[in-house]
């Protein structure tokens, strides 16, 4: 299936405690569609940038075989740019500077080419915008939507519930599903927001993996261990990507399937910490995704008699 990627297309420029990195490919749509990008091979772009968006990044984007038609160019803007410090445990960090620049006044206008997509995936943006977007795209066999804590606050929030009644499933982190639900227990607020009109929820959990919620039952992931981060920034959203990435494969989409994107979107998320940027995701190959899925799936594996 087709997969149309709504989100946005960055500068960012990042420290750890280990690198400083000035500039740095970023955005949540490059997250997604790169990591989906291992699925299916149509994947079509909505976002917009500056006419300071460096060559090489968006020749990345070419050579990644991604769809860019709707790639919107503002030759006399400056393109959304993001910067931030993480702390020594990778777990937090500190928002230094944001800048909207062109996407202040984005408008999403989906090419007539792309109003037959059969995903939906929205990136973080505005409820506003994702309404409007959903609206442009009425038979898409499934939406999926990420949020942040930003548009769970006034004035953003009833627009945010809005959308919640439009979407086939929503992801987001366990602080922000606490915020939304106002429940401090994670299955609480998993059964709070799912009564918003939220079919299907994934709660992400960070290094203490994910959970799926669903009228079919809970599933929970673990998350892969890894020797070392390099870089957190847009774990979600590749996470985002291998999830609809595997569900693009998918004719009838059911709660195994629900189950098998949950891993997937795990494996996608760990190869993107371990390098700079988008860079952990650029350069796979299919023996790198499974031999990575295969450990996932050993993970839990335990032999039980039970008497």
């Amino acid at each position: 299936m087709s997969i149309l990627v709504i989100g946005t297309v960055a500068v960012d420029a990042i420290e750890t405690p280990t690198q400083n990195r000035p500039q740095v490919l970023g955005g949540s749509a490059t997250y997604i569609a790169l990591a989906a990008k291992y699925f299916t091979t149509d994947i079509r772009l909505v976002a917009v940038i500056g006419g300071d968006f460096p060559d090489e990044y968006l020749q990345v984007l070419k050579d990644n075989d991604l769809d860019l038609q709707g790639l919107e160019v503002d030759p006399n803007g400056k393109t959304f740019f993001w910067a931030g410090r993480y702390h020594e445990d990778m777990n937090n960090r500190d928002t230094l500077d944001t800048q909207l620049n062109v996407l202040a006044d984005f408008n999403p206008k989906v090419p007539a080419a792309y109003l037959d997509s059969e995903i939906l995936c929205l990136g973080n943006l505005s409820p506003a915008v994702q309404l409007e977007v959903i609206k442009q795209i009425p038979n898409a066999k499934l939406k999926v939507l990420d949020t942040m804590n930003f548009w769970m606050t006034e004035p953003f929030i009833d627009g945010l519930k809005d959308v919640l009644k439009e979407i086939d499933v929503l992801i987001i982190n366990d602080a922000e599903a606490k915020q939304l639900s106002g429940c401090s227990n994670l299955i609480k607020a998993a059964q709070v927001i799912r009564e918003m009109g939220v079919p299907n929820l994934v709660i992400k959990k960070g290094e203490h993996g994910a959970y799926l919620f669903t009228d079919a039952g809970i599933f929970a992931a673990p998350a892969l261990p890894l020797h070392e981060i390099t870089d957190p920034t847009g774990a979600g959203d590749s996470f985002m990507g291998g999830f609809v990435g595997y569900l693009a494969q998918c004719n009838v989409i059911e709660y195994n399937d629900l189950k098998k994107a949950l891993l997937y979107g795990t494996v996608m998320a760990s190869f993107n910490v371990e390098d700079f940027g988008p860079e952990g995701t650029c350069n796979l190959s299919q023996e790198d995704i499974d031999n990575r899925m295969r450990t996932l799936v050993t993970l839990g594996e335990v032999e039980v008699e039970l008497v």
